[in-house]
């Protein structure tokens, strides 16, 4: 069963990325500051994990409601730079309160994979 799939795409900016950063106390540069990301072989800066992650969970809870959901888990399977756009997929197994959520650019790169449990 397919649980619908966002309707557009979000783009990642910099200055998101600066928000979050303040907000989770995770100020690692290779988050915010190009040149830092340069240095370690980076083309740009990356978005944090966490903040993807986050997006899938906003839609989750978009979805079912937060009282819903059960467990939600991520795996993190490639970095999201500035600039691109992503989107949630989301799937749930036939009468199954376990389904799996991905979201991915406008190329179809899975920038992250999870699963979730319904109550």
């Amino acid at each position: 069963m397919n649980c619908d799939e966002s309707r557009e795409y979000i783009k990642i900016e910099l200055c998101q990325l600066v928000r979050y950063a303040h907000a989770s106390y995770d100020f690692n540069p290779i988050h915010t500051n190009k040149d830092q990301a340069n240095k370690i072989g980076l083309h740009n800066v990356i978005a944090h994990g966490m903040y993807i992650m986050g997006i899938a969970a906003i839609e989750l809870t978009k979805r079912f409601g937060i009282n819903h959901i059960k467990e939600f888990s991520a795996r993190f399977t490639s970095m999201t730079f500035p600039g691109e756009k992503i989107k949630t997929i989301c799937t749930i197994e036939k009468n199954s309160l376990s389904g799996e959520i991905k979201v991915i650019n406008i190329n179809e790169e899975i920038k992250l994979i999870g699963t979730f449990n319904l109550k």
